[in-house]
């Protein structure tokens, strides 16, 4: 039986680990690109929390943070660092769906802050006074980079460099050599690359589209704060080594992958809004990082199919936060994927298909 995954970002990456990690005996190649080509994963903030907007994608996120935190080996290969989160709440929003599933694997993680205790704790300034934020204290960042990196090399998955110019619902892929490779089942996972990959195979993008990321990295302390989401202004950041890093959503809209450039604009936006919601004097920034990644018009990091494509599909969409579900993402996709693609084969247990257990060790 063999797979191909095309894109070695954290969502193929981890895809392949876990469909091996379930099925040994399952061949599975990994396409590339071109080595150190920058893309999404390798400069993702990483910002991972239990809370979202929506009980579904706060469940995604609530199993991807509780395997982490359970598995030693992943902490380890994901640079996990656990510095809390606040999630300052847009008008009109209920957490309480989300809280519940919170607490129910991370009891007494996620707490609401009424304004004047975010006041009191932490170093916000201009906040309406009918504001309320979410605040965790099992959250914080981790390295999509180092976790991709890790786990492709433990995955016994067989990297190929070669650039995919084609995919074919047969399912097959062709390389810029020429070459046409035929899998049982073919996975693009290129992430900001899906969308045009799709249309030069001649199959329609359905919904996935590329968008700009970007933020900057001031040299400043902010303390007290981890973690954070703002999202009635569109502010988040976190913590890094040599300073604080800051973004805001960006407006750039089907960004070519192979060719984007920070916008000076927006770099500006980000310092001035800082400079309004933060105590704490904010020098210009030492850098700023951007790339582009691939959203969809119903977020989330899932197996799509393509049409006509009964054994081809797409694993992408995460919109720019698939750090903090990757890990339950991917579960979902590869048992999916072998429950309805691959017999079950000899000497596998059926528990062993649907993913019991947790991390590396728990197989």
């Amino acid at each position: 039986m063999r797979m191909g995954v095309v894109g070695a970002g954290v969502a193929g990456a981890v895809l392949a680990w876990r469909v091996r990690q379930l099925s040994p005996q399952i061949r599975v190649d990994v396409y590339g690109g071109r080595p150190g080509a920058p893309d999404a994963s390798g400069v993702s903030g990483g910002l991972v929390r239990g809370f979202e907007s929506t009980r579904a994608a706060t469940r995604l996120a609530v199993d991807s943070l509780t395997e982490l935190r359970d598995d030693p080996v992943l902490l380890a290969a994901a640079g996990y660092q656990e510095t809390g989160s606040v999630y300052l709440l847009s008008p009109g929003c209920d957490p309480t769906a989300s809280l519940q599933v919170i607490n129910e694997s991370l009891p007494g993680s996620a707490t609401v802050f009424p304004v004047d205790e975010l006041r009191r704790r932490y170093p916000f300034r201009g906040l309406a006074a009918d504001t309320i934020a979410v605040v965790e204290r099992h959250a914080g960042h981790l390295s999509p980079e180092r976790l991709r990196t890790v786990l492709l090399a433990e995955s016994g998955a067989v990297v190929r460099a070669e650039l995919v110019q084609r995919v074919d619902p047969a399912p097959s892929v062709r390389l810029a050599g020429g070459e046409t490779v035929g899998y049982d089942v073919v996975v693009v996972a290129a992430g900001a690359w899906t969308p045009g990959l799709l249309a030069a195979s001649g199959l329609p993008a359905e919904g996935l589209t590329t968008k700009q990321i970007q933020y900057s990295v001031h040299p400043a302390r902010l303390p007290g704060l981890g973690s954070f989401v703002d999202d009635v202004t569109g502010l988040y950041g976190r913590p890094v080594d040599d300073g604080f890093l800051l973004g805001l959503p960006c407006d750039r809209w089907d960004v070519d992958p192979a060719d984007v450039h920070p916008d000076a604009d927006l770099v500006r936006q980000v310092t001035d809004q800082a400079g309004r919601r933060l105590d704490g004097w904010l020098a210009p920034p030492v850098r700023t990082v951007a790339a582009t990644d691939c959203y969809h018009v119903t977020p989330g990091l899932r197996l799509r199919e393509t049409v006509g494509g009964e054994a081809l599909f797409t694993f992408t969409g995460g919109s720019g936060g698939a750090a903090k579900s990757v890990l339950a993402a991917t579960r979902i996709a590869a048992t999916d994927l072998l429950c309805d693609r691959f017999p079950l084969h000899s000497g596998e247990s059926e528990g062993a298909r649907v993913g019991s257990g947790h991390g590396p060790a728990a197989h």
